[in-house]
């Protein structure tokens, strides 16, 4: 899975923020920015690569 996609980032009061342009959806936070690129790979990597059981259970929850 190589490729490149682009940061879109931006600093908080505490952390760095950002998502990916090409997936918006995506979003995290890092203490620095090298942290926060790493946490969105990560965060990409579970959303393309993961999978939801045939059996899964769903709850509706307050935001």
């Amino acid at each position: 899975m190589r490729g490149q996609m682009t940061m879109i980032y931006w600093k908080g009061k505490k952390f760095w923020l950002g998502k990916l342009k090409e997936h918006p959806q995506i979003m995290t936070q890092g203490r620095t920015l090298k942290e926060l690129e790493e946490n969105l790979r990560d965060a990409y990597k579970m959303m393309a690569i993961s999978e939801v059981p045939e059996r899964h259970r769903e709850k509706a929850i307050a935001i």
